[in-house]
Order: C-alpha cells, then structure tokens, then sequence
C-alpha cells in the first residue's frame, strides 16, 4: 500500500504555483507527496477506500468551495490523519463575530464593534447608537469571505437594515473605520502571514492590495514589533497552522487588528500576478509545511 507523506487537495487554477513548490519542499526533506485535484478526486477516494493508498498529512485548498471534495476530507478525518487547518477550526475561525469575541476576551485591540444577530433571527433591529461608530463604519458578514457582502462606507441605520438581508442567516459586524498612522507617507496597514510559528509582515494597499514585505529597517525604525507578537497571539487563538492577518497601526498608536483570520490564504506569486503574494513567502511557507508534515511521518 503507498504511503505517501502529504497530500495536497486544491481546485483552484492559481494554486498551481504553489502545489508545485510545496512538492519540491517536500522532495527536498524525502518527503513524497500526492496532490487531489477534481480530476483525479474519484480515484483518490476508491484508493483510500480499498486501501491502495494512505496519507500521512492532508491539506485542504479545495472543499471550501466545492463540495465534491468533503468526502475526502470526512474519510481522512475519520482515519486520524494529521491535517494541516483541520476543518472544524478553519469553520470556527472563520466566524468574525466569534473571533471577535474571543480577540476582546484575550485582550487584542480590536476596532470598536456592535454585534448583530441573523436577521432571520431578530428581524427588527434592536436600538443602535451609531455615533459610537463615527461618521462613516464598515458592515461585514461575520463569515462570508473574499469581502462579499462588505459595506465599507456605511452612514446610516438604513443601510445596515437593508444590508443584513441579504444574506438573512449571517450574523453581521458593525464596525469602526480605522483610521491608519502614515509611516514615510504610506498608511500603517499590514497583512500578516502566519505558518507554524512563523510571521510574514507585509505592508499592504487596501485598494491596490499589492504586498510589500516589511523590512528589518523598517521594524526597528517605526516600532513593528506587535506585526510579530499579535499574530502569534491570534495564532494560540484559531490553532491554525497557515492562516493571515490584517493589522492597522492607528492614530491613536495602537495596533489593531481589522480582519481577524483568513482561511485559505491567498497563495498566487507576486511574479505571476501584482496582488500576489511575494515568491520568498510562499515558498518558505511551502518549506514550512513540508516540514510540519516530516514532523507526523509515519513508515510505510
């Protein structure tokens, strides 16, 4: 029976990048590797089913967004194979009104937010005062993702009435635009990413969303030690192994985490697309993660 060491389900066409540099990783510890894609997904199944073929650690990039993958991940759930992002925390992080929670009981700084339940739920909305929000708030649905259904200049009660409709089973967020330091004249935000205990910072153009690595220089000079030390903090939080991060250095000089934890991360090459993330990233996380597979080998 084949055993191979990792096995990587993905779907998306732009992951191919990094399939292939999470194969080469994993070639380079004497790892062996499987990937399932949809067109060898049916074969995959029959395979673990007849006991042709065996796992040692599986990562899903897949079953997010298309449900013919959930037989694969529910079969290698039931065996107890390592998973990198088990799927039960992944659906638990992905909630921002639970993450939110849990970020103001262990004391992150958090914009300032009101919580709203489904509107199937609470059809009416209860009394709300807005001026807590300023001017202008954003709306987010606490678990959609890629920013679908996202109000980014919201201003008045009607607008939140209307939005939470929408998608009348999500709970929604009500929250404080926060306000960036500029540093050399560029707005303080970063996106942060997290694998296996290691940080990535990247300043990051919220309307561009090109990525700009942090650099040493720039850690010390502007005081960036919190882009290390938040992260790893969320990361004992969601128990993630791969996940990212949005973080603002307000005005007020604190550093505030605006987008609390995505899951799957966004993996494309800088060099093959401008909002990609940089090449030197992608792959030391895939190196990262070949590693964490080595560390749940088991023989053939």
């Amino acid at each position: 029976m084949p055993l191979y060491n990792l096995c990587l389900a993905w779907n998306w066409e732009y992951d191919r990048d990094f399939a292939r540099l999470l194969e080469s990783a994993c070639a380079k510890v004497g790892l062996s590797f499987f990937q399932v894609t949809a067109e060898n997904l049916d074969s995959a199944l029959a395979g673990l089913s007849s006991g042709e073929i065996s796992f040692s650690a599986f990562l899903d990039r897949a079953s997010e967004s298309d449900p013919r993958f959930q037989p694969l991940c529910d079969r290698l759930r039931q065996k107890h194979i390592f998973r990198i992002n088990p799927q039960k925390l992944t659906v638990w992080s992905a909630d921002k009104a639970t993450m939110h929670l849990e970020f103001v009981s262990r004391r992150l700084d958090t914009p300032y937010t009101i919580l709203l339940s489904p509107a199937n739920e609470q059809p009416n909305l209860p009394p709300l005062d807005l001026s807590l929000l300023g001017g202008r708030f954003a709306i987010k649905p606490a678990s959609l993702g890629g920013g679908e259904g996202v109000v980014l200049d919201a201003t008045s009660l009607e607008q939140v009435s209307s939005v939470r409709w929408q998608h009348p089973n999500e709970k929604y967020l009500l929250q404080v635009q926060v306000a960036p330091q500029a540093l050399d004249g560029r707005p303080a935000w970063f996106r942060v990413l997290v694998c296996d205990g290691a940080v990535y910072p990247c300043w990051w153009d919220q309307h561009t969303h090109v990525y700009t690595p942090v650099r040493a220089e720039e850690h010390f000079r502007f005081g960036l030690r919190s882009l290390y030390e938040v992260p790893r903090r969320i990361a004992g939080i969601c128990r993630l192994d791969l996940f990212s991060t949005e973080i603002a250095l307000a005005v007020d000089g604190r550093f505030q985490v605006v987008d609390y934890v995505n899951d799957p991360v966004d993996l494309r090459l800088q060099s093959k697309a401008a909002d990609g993330v940089p090449d030197t990233f992608v792959e030391n996380i895939a190196a990262r993660l070949a590693r964490l597979a080595e560390s749940h080998r088991t023989g053939s």
